[in-house]
């Protein structure tokens, strides 16, 4: 399984953008995908995670009412919107996959939980 993430580019403060990742193989739809950010000298941080079914989301409060994670199983993409931009939301942001055939309406919220991660899109947001 092969995750490609992008979207990411230099906005200002305000602005929208919206990430997406393509996931590579045949049962995308079995996969609970969520997406993290690192900031430079920081942690990598959860941001936001949808169920295999798509049904549902949860999200970290500081992105919480900016943000929407959504998927397309058909095309084996998810996304994540995010508004109002804020220069604290600079950042690499990651998406990653856990494989769950059986768990199709949880959602994970722990980097330690994703089986595969795609490479980082940056995000810069200036004020």
């Amino acid at each position: 399984v092969q995750l490609q993430a992008c979207g990411g580019g230099a906005v200002q403060a305000g602005d929208s953008l919206r990430l997406s990742c393509t996931v590579s193989g045949r049962t995308f739809s079995s996969y609970a995908m969520g997406w993290f950010r690192q900031a430079p000298g920081k942690e990598r941080e959860f941001v936001a995670t949808i169920s295999a079914s798509g049904e549902k989301t949860y999200y970290v409060d500081s992105v919480k009412g900016r943000a929407t994670i959504s998927r397309d199983n058909a095309k084996n993409m998810v996304y994540l919107q995010v508004n109002s931009l804020k220069p604290e939301d600079t950042a690499d942001y990651y998406c990653a996959a856990r494989l769950v055939p059986y768990s199709r309406s949880s959602y994970y919220t722990g980097p330690k939980l994703y089986d595969y991660w795609g490479q980082g899109t940056l995000v810069t947001v200036s004020s």
